[in-house]
Formats: structure tokens, C-alpha cells, sequence
């Protein structure tokens, strides 16, 4: 007799699935003319879409791939298009070594360094204009900012507003002085509410983050509906990851934290949807710098944001590298979750931002981030405070460039700063998930203190300017620390990109070794080859023994950085201060 075999339940056409998640977001609309509006403005005549979703697995990413985060204007020369000195940065200094880069901001703005934007569809004029946008993403994987929850004061939205017109009458979040706001999760320290003059009388508009940054109000589906269109033109103008910036506060109720509602999750899920819809290979990524169990709920059920910033890392690896122990570091390192099916991290230690410390939360003890937070401070470093619920301040992020991060521990200053810095982020290239690393990173600039007294912004401090003439000639002349920091960061991301056992999703099992070791064992998708991370982060020389890391009789072991051969059984390993470490048995 035959089996009879189930019958494959059939998949969920497009609109099904939009319109479910459309009445979570707007119970109260026509959820069936709303999806066509989505439809219409993520797939307007002329663009294909894919007739199934794109399954989530893990082929969007690989061990290839890292990830330049940048300005616009990060290079200039006061002849060229910024654009023009990055592109011609990437290609001389950085083929081959990452394959994405993220252009912050791009767009024209009044404030924030971008953040505050004024127009969606065009390029800032003093950087470029969208060819050149177009001739980078040629060339390397490139990542924008949606910023979808504020826009700038100035810009042509909130004028519209003010004025009375539609649709734009209804684009703002408004608030009474008198609303219980006690609950409103804050990242800064300015009044929430700002009273404005419009055709309608005064109003109060709600500012998570700045007076010049006016929070949209996407209980209004034409809000959504505009930045569909707006994420379809970068699409059609080459982007490829699409970074949802500030995505956690995007939906307010008066009397809540208004931090990480229902609707902000199911806002996200559609997004993914259109994108899985999308013939283009499109990744979201969640910028959400808040607690790691907050942070990781974006992933969803495989159905929200394919990556995450791993914003627990920074704070964490700059506690290891100034205390020289790995003891939390470790511990968290051993509590996280692998990234679900179709998933993955997105590793860092510095961005445009600064070091946050909110994500310490739970993780590092008080005393252990007051230690931090002072060393940092003797560095020339500085510390931006958030609002506190029911009134108070408390650290929210720590401002200074990395590689001045490393220029001490807790004893003091010593001659291991290079060094010191190699390690943190060779740990960045060891972990599960997609490194990220910060052209001040890779360029080992110091702090601007000039820009801080000029902008009166602490966040200035790592976000210098530099002189393309002169920083070429820094590079060249291999007496630099400049030019000894991206050599040998290129070097190891070059020989990173080669090791299957890098892959984003390949297996990572955190080792128990001596506290002052953060070691990872990673094995590839297919298990054919293994790596045995090890990171010294002491100023004191360790010792290893070949059994603690569990090497297999019989495999060629050798560690790709030295080209040194390992065998169980055989000598100890000894790793000098700060020495990184990468153990495989192929490669």
C-alpha cells in the first residue's frame, strides 16, 4: 500500500502576510487598502519582486565579508568630493580587506552630524551627489541609515507641519506637559517635550534626542508608507544593508516607557517581509543600544531584523583590555545565544557613537565600571549622561576614539598601547558574527579635543576630520602608528577572509582557560576545519597547555598568525602580553 504522504501547507501569499502584520500595527484601518498602499510604495510600477520569500538561512553573509563604518566626509582635501577621497580610499588601502562600507548619514541635515536630516532623497551636496553613492556600492557592500524616527526641525516635513498642510499636519508626535511621561526611557538629558508655533496653535512635539530632532508619528500609516518609498530609492541606488537608526523608540504611548513596543516590533517584522519579498539581496540591521536581552529580542522568530548590533561587546572588551582580566567578558561570551537561522551579529568596539554603557547593565558591577569610566577620563576621554525615569543622570556613553582607549589599564599608561588595541580588535574577528570596524579605528586616530571646544559636543572627540594629503603620508611612512595599525589590522583581516571557520554562523563554544585568556572555538559550517581563538588581554606572558583547548590527535595544527606549528602533547603555548592567537587545523 502506497503512503499516503501529507500535503504541504500551502504558503502565505505576500498580502496575507502584510495584512496580518498591518491590523497588530493599525486595528482600527482597512488593513486590505493599506497592504496595496505598502505594496505600491515598496514595489511601485517597474520593480519585480520574488514570488516566495526568501527562506532565512546563511548564505547573505560569510566569512569574507567586514564592514568599514565611516563619514562621508571622514577625508577631505578642500579640492575633491568627499565621496571621491573615500572611494579612492577604499579601493588603494581597503580592497581586499573589508568588502562592506557604511556611510553615515549621507543626506543634507542641520545637527547631529547628519542625524537631523532635512531631505531623505538626496545626497548631501558637500559630499557628492548620488553617482557617487552609486560608484561605492559598485564596488563594496554598502550599508545607509533609515533614520526613522526624528527628523530635523528645519527640514521641509516639520515646516509642512507647523503650517498646517497635509499630509505633514499629522507626521509629528504631540504631547500635553501634563501627560504622565515619568515611565519614557530617555538617552538624553534635554526636555522631552518641546512647544512649537503652528497654524493650529501651540503645540508640544515630542523630542527623544534632541530640540532639533522631531519625533514622527507612526500611528499615522502615511509615515510608514513614506519611508517604504524612501528605503525602495536606496535600494534602487545600490544599498544593500539598511540600518533602522534609533529603531526602538519609533512607537509612543503616553504612560509607558515607550521603548521597544508591540508595534515597533511588528513595524520591523514588515520591513523584513518586503525585504525577503525583495529581489535585491537586502539586510535589516537594528541599531538598538540598550540592555543585551532588549537588543537581542530584534532578531524576532527569525522574522525581524536579520542582524543586530552586538552592543554588549565595547563596553566589554574595553573593561578586559584595562583591567587584563577576561573574567566578564568570558562570562558573557559563554551566556550568549548563537545567532538563529538567518541571523547574525554585527561585532564592534567603536562606531560614530560612543562606548555605551547601558548594555553593561547587569553585566559589569558598578565598582568594576566606575574603574572604567575614571580610566577613561584619565585618557582625555569623556562621559555623556541620560535621563533617568523619576529624575537623576547616569552614564550613557563613554567618549573617546578606541585606540586612545588603549593607552592604559588600570595601573596607568605603559608601552603596550598597539599592541593592546591589536588584541581588542582581533577579538572583534574571532567571534561568532560580521566585524565592524570604525575608519578611526583602523586609522588609530586620537581624540579631538580642538573639535569638542569648537562644537560643543562630546561625541566630536571621535568623529575628526582627517586631512587626506597628510594621512596619506602618515600611511606611507611605515614609522606611523598609523600606518603600523591599518597594516597589520589589514593583515589579519585579509588572512580572516581565507578561514570557513569565520563564517558569521559558524559554531563558537567560549573556553575556560585562565582568566586572563579570552579564548573562542570556532568550527566551520561543513566542521572540516577548527580555530582556537586565544587572546592575551594582561600585560603578563601566559601559558597554555595544548590539552586545555582540547586539540584532536592527529590534525596539523598551527597557529595562522605566527605560522608557528602546535601539537598536543607537545610544548606549552605561550602567548606574550596582548598576543592574539588564531590555532586551526587547516588554513
Amino acid at each position: 500500500m502506497t503512503e499516503l504522504k501529507p500535503l504541504r501547507k500551502p504558503t502565505q501569499t505576500l498580502s496575507v502576510r502584510l495584512s496580518e502584520l498591518l491590523r497588530q500595527i493599525y486595528p482600527d484601518l482597512n488593513t486590505d487598502i493599506l497592504s496595496s498602499q505598502v505594496l505600491d510604495a515598496f514595489f511601485p510600477e517597474g520593480t519585480g519582486r520574488r514570488k516566495r520569500a526568501r527562506t532565512p538561512g546563511n548564505n547573505l553573509w560569510s566569512e569574507h565579508d567586514a564592514v568599514l563604518i565611516t563619514y562621508g566626509n571622514s577625508l577631505m582635501d578642500g579640492v575633491h568630493k568627499p565621496l571621491d577621497l573615500l572611494h579612492d580610499f577604499l579601493v588603494e588601502y581597503l580592497k581586499g580587506v573589508v568588502n562592506g562600507v557604511h556611510i553615515l548619514p549621507f543626506f543634507p541635515f542641520t545637527s547631529d552630524d547628519g542625524f537631523a536630516v532635512t531631505d531623505y532623497r538626496a545626497v548631501n551636496p558637500t559630499l557628492g551627489d548620488w553617482p557617487d553613492i552609486n560608484r561605492i556600492a559598485d564596488e563594496f557592500l554598502l550599508m545607509s541609515d533609515l533614520v526613522l524616527n526624528h527628523v530635523s526641525s528645519q527640514g521641509a516635513w516639520f515646516n509642512a507641519y507647523r503650517q498646517g498642510h497635509a499630509p505633514y499636519d499629522r507626521f509629528f508626535f504631540e504631547a500635553s506637559p501634563e501627560d504622565d511621561l515619568s515611565d519614557v526611557v530617555r538617552p538624553r538629558t534635554t526636555p522631552l517635550l518641546q512647544q512649537v508655533e503652528t497654524a493650529n496653535g501651540p503645540r508640544h512635539v515630542w523630542c527623544t534626542f534632541s530640540h532639533d530632532q522631531i519625533d514622527l508619528d507612526f500611528r499615522n500609516p502615511e509615515v510608514l508608507l513614506e519611508f517604504l518609498r524612501i528605503m525602495r530609492l536606496h535600494i534602487d541606488n545600490g544599498v544593500r544593508i539598511i540600518r533602522l537608526d534609533a529603531v526602538a523608540f519609533i512607537w509612543k504611548v503616553i504612560g509607558t516607557p515607550s521603548i521597544h513596543l508591540p508595534q515597533t516590533h511588528a513595524i520591523v517584522r514588515l520591513m523584513r517581509l518586503l525585504c525577503d519579498f525583495a529581489q535585491e539581496p537586502v539586510i535589516l540591521l537594528t541599531e538598538t543600544n540598550v540592555p543585551n536581552a532588549e537588543n537581542l529580542s530584534y532578531f524576532g522568530n527569525r522574522n525581524e531584523a536579520h542582524a543586530v548590533y552586538n552592543f554588549t561587546l565595547p563596553p566589554l572588551v574595553l573593561h578586559a583590555m584595562m583591567s587584563g582580566t577576561a573574567t566578564y567578558l568570558n562570562r558573557w561570551s559563554t551566556g550568549m545565544p548563537p545567532a538563529q537561522l538567518g541571523c547574525a551579529y554585527l561585532n564592534f568596539t567603536a562606531s560614530h557613537d560612543g562606548i555605551g554603557m547601558r548594555p553593561a547593565e547587569g553585566v559589569l558591577p558598578e565598582d568594576e565600571k566606575a574603574r572604567v569610566i575614571d580610566t577613561v577620563r584619565d585618557l582625555g576621554g569623556l562621559v555623556s549622561m541620560r535621563a533617568l525615569p523619576g529624575g537623576g543622570e547616569s552614564p550613557y556613553e563613554l567618549n573617546i576614539t578606541f585606540f586612545e582607549a588603549m593607552g592604559a589599564t588600570y595601573k596607568g599608561r605603559d608601552d603596550y598601547q598597539v599592541a593592546r588595541f591589536l588584541c581588542s580588535q582581533t577579538i572583534v574577528m574571532s567571534l561568532e558574527g560580521i566585524p565592524a570596524f570604525y575608519i578611526h579605528s583602523m586609522l588609530a586616530t586620537p581624540n579631538d579635543h580642538d573639535q569638542v571646544t569648537r562644537r560643543g559636543m562630546n561625541r566630536a572627540i571621535n568623529r575628526h576630520n582627517w586631512d587626506y594629503p597628510h594621512l596619506k603620508a602618515l600611511l606611507h611612512d611605515p614609522d606611523t602608528v598609523q600606518a603600523q595599525v591599518l597594516g597589520a589590522l589589514s593583515d589579519r583581516l585579509r588572512l580572516r577572509a581565507r578561514q570557513s571557520a569565520f563564517h558569521p554562523n559558524a559554531t563558537q563554544f567560549t573556553l575556560q582557560l585562565d582568566p586572563r585568556i579570552f579564548g573562542v572555538w570556532r568550527q566551520s559550517l561543513d566542521r572540516h576545519q577548527s580555530i582556537f581563538a586565544l587572546h592575551n588581554v594582561s600585560d603578563e606572558t601566559v601559558v597554555v597547555s595544548p590539552a586545555a583547548i582540547n586539540l584532536i590527535e592527529g590534525e596539523g595544527w598551527h597557529d595562522l598568525l605566527s605560522g608557528e606549528a602546535i601539537r598536543n602533547g607537545g610544548a606549552e603555548i605561550v602567548l606574550a602580553p596582548y598576543q592574539c592567537r588564531w590555532i586551526s587545523n587547516r588554513g
